[in-house]
This record gives structure tokens, C-alpha cells and sequence, in this order.
């Protein structure tokens, strides 16, 4: 099973378990703050400051809250990382980064989006920085003023076919990484003959892996192209992607709901499971597929609340 360790504060583990408050587990292990579970990752935290993530989407989970300390990771994200060119927060840069892979309802956004270093102070004035630390109210009142600013791709995985790809045996990484592939193809050809001076790839796998997903297709990306961790601190380009798939995200969710008859909720934990079972109750199971992530746990949870 993979695991990555992270090494966090009091403050920050305080704030993770408000985070994970509805995917709280009672039966703790020794010298455990908390512990939680969420479709593909199980979170133990301790006293002593560490956090324990384990399962096939520790990765990506830890990746949320800092960068790793024990796992072998570690030394591959570092390198990566001072592989950056100098100066690379003020570069031209194309950047990526995804919203939805983690909550049960709604589609997968990605979005590729390229800021010129001439407009990183405007971005900066109007308020662009990491999506994790805005609502969702200001991530619209940020998006709807950079749209037409920042020359961006924008494209959705409905959980319809996203459940008919993932079926078919892609697994999530190999869909990310053709979307990832695909948009930032888009927003190259949208700026030619502009080059950006790099790209920037909010990282969910390592290098390798990300470009075995890719082998077959026609077009792959490969020229100036990094991954990082947290990379919407490292390059507004990747920060404006984020809040821009998460825009779309809220909008598509918002459609979801009215959809739904009622406000669905995101994520994946305990009240993702009951929304779920109103839903097959209200509307009949054969709806699934256009509204949630199958292959989650949270399905067969919802389906058991039904049978009660």
C-alpha cells in the first residue's frame, strides 16, 4: 500500500480534522489526534506532529496540506523542484491544475491557463492566489474578472463518461493526464506564435508515471514542462487555473443540484453517502451514473442506507 508522511503543526492538524469532519473514523490507534477515511486515502494523525496517509490516493491527499517527510517522495519532489528555472514566479508561464477528482458528486474541470509576467501584478491586485484558502463565493468574483484576461482551456469530465472510461479500466491518473495534455495543448495553440517560458503542471503523479499515461497519443507536451507540488504557490499561472476549474466546478454543481432537486454536497464523506440515498430513493438508481463517481465507496454506502 502506498503512504506518505507528512510533519504538520498543532494548528494545522486542528485545522485538517475540521477539514475531514465528516470522514472522522471513532477507533483511533495510539497517540492519535484523529484519524479519518475518504474514498481512496486513509489519514491517521498523531501528537507528535505526524500525518499518516495511506492508500491509492495518499499522494494526492497529502499533496493538500504540505510536502512530505519520510516517504521516498520527498527527495523526487525536491529535485524536481530546484530544477525550476531562477526566478520562475515571475516567468511567462502556462500552468495546470484540476478540481473534483476527490468529491463523489460533479464532474472533473481542468483547466490550463497562461499569465504573462507583464500581468502577474494586475492578477496579484485582483485577488489570484491558491483556491484552498477561498470560498467559493470569492472564487467566482476573482474567475469572472480573470476570464478574459488570462487566455485559458477549460475542459469538464461529466461523470457520465467518467464512469464509462473508468469502467473501461482507465484508472483516474491516466484520465487526469490526458486532460492535463489536452488543455495545455489548447492554450498553446491559442498563443501562438507566443512561447511560454515554461510549464508548470500542478503535480498528482511523478514524472515518469504522468508520461506513461500519455504513451500512444499523438500530441504530447514535453518541451519546458515541471511538476511541482502546491504548485499554486510557486506560479500565479497554476493558482488562475484553479480558481478558473473551480468556477466551472461550482457552476456545473449548482446544475447538479437543480438537477437533483436539492443541494447536493461536496466531497466525499458521511453526508456525500446520505444525499446520495435520497437521490436513488427520489429518482431510482439508473440516475448514478450522471451524477456521482461509481467506482467510489460511497456508492455502495448509499446503496445500504437505501436497503435499510
Amino acid at each position: 500500500m502506498s503512504h506518505v508522511v507528512l510533519k504538520l503543526t498543532t494548528n494545522e492538524i486542528e485545522k485538517m480534522k475540521v477539514s475531514y469532519q465528516n470522514s472522522l473514523i471513532s477507533k483511533l490507534p495510539p497517540g492519535a489526534v484523529f484519524a479519518a477515511k475518504t474514498s481512496n486515502c486513509s489519514i491517521t494523525a498523531y501528537k507528535s506532529g505526524k500525518v499518516l496517509f495511506q492508500g491509492g490516493g495518499s499522494e494526492a491527499e497529502a499533496s493538500r496540506w504540505g510536502t512530505t517527510e519520510t516517504s521516498q517522495e520527498t527527495k523526487k519532489t525536491k529535485a524536481v523542484q530546484n530544477q525550476l528555472p531562477a526566478n520562475f514566479a515571475n516567468l511567462s508561464v502556462v500552468g495546470s491544475d484540476e478540481v473534483g477528482t476527490g468529491d463523489f458528486f460533479g464532474p472533473i474541470t481542468v483547466v490550463a491557463a497562461y499569465v504573462k509576467k507583464e500581468d502577474i501584478p494586475l492578477l496579484k491586485e485582483l485577488g489570484v492566489k491558491d483556491s484552498k484558502g477561498l470560498n467559493d463565493e470569492k472564487i467566482i468574483s476573482i474567475a469572472k474578472q480573470i476570464k478574459d484576461i488570462v487566455p485559458h482551456s477549460l475542459l469538464t469530465l461529466h461523470n457520465e463518461k467518467y464512469n464509462k472510461l473508468q469502467k473501461s479500466g482507465m484508472s483516474q491518473g491516466k484520465l487526469k493526464a490526458l486532460l492535463h495534455n489536452q488543455a495545455i495543448e489548447h492554450v498553446l495553440n491559442k498563443i501562438k506564435p507566443v512561447k511560454p517560458e515554461a510549464i508548470l503542471i500542478d503535480q498528482f503523479a511523478q514524472k515518469d508515471v504522468y508520461y506513461g499515461y500519455l504513451k500512444g497519443q499523438k500530441s504530447i507536451q514535453r518541451e519546458d514542462v515541471y511538476f511541482s507540488t502546491k504548485a499554486e504557490g510557486v506560479h500565479l499561472s497554476v493558482a488562475a487555473a484553479s480558481i478558473l476549474a473551480r468556477y466551472a466546478f461550482v457552476r456545473h454543481f449548482e446544475n447538479l443540484s437543480k438537477n437533483a432537486g436539492f443541494t447536493l454536497p461536496k466531497g466525499a464523506g458521511a453526508q456525500v453517502d446520505v444525499a446520495a440515498a435520497r437521490l436513488i430513493k427520489e429518482k431510482g438508481e439508473a440516475v448514478l451514473p450522471n451524477f456521482v463517481k461509481l467506482h467510489f465507496a460511497n456508492t455502495e454506502k448509499a446503496m445500504k442506507l437505501v436497503r435499510r
